[in-house]
């Protein structure tokens, strides 16, 4: 797919709506794990629950711990990469 070229009368960002973005982007560190680990234990729960077992909710916690590291390092690396990108710009 051709690239489209960039819009000469969209507005120009600046860096400190730049660095805005960004800084929301990082917050958002502080949700992840934090849900992905509530997303895991409440699945597990369920699953207990239907399958009449009790030690499923650990595996739904640690699956949700794994899920949300991935993210939290996918987010990070991203950001780096975005970083690096632009201060190859002149």
């Amino acid at each position: 797919m051709p690239q489209q070229p960039p819009n000469p009368d969209a507005p120009k960002r600046t860096k400190t709506v730049d660095s805005l973005v960004r800084a929301e982007k990082l917050t958002q560190i502080a949700f992840i794990l934090p849900a992905a680990v509530l997303v895991g234990w409440l699945g597990g729960a369920g699953l207990d629950k239907w399958l009449h077992q009790d030690w499923i909710y650990l595996a739904g916690i640690v699956l949700g711990c794994v899920a949300g590291f991935v993210q939290i390092f996918r987010l990070v690396l991203g950001q780096e990469k975005q970083l690096e990108k632009e201060d190859r710009k002149p």
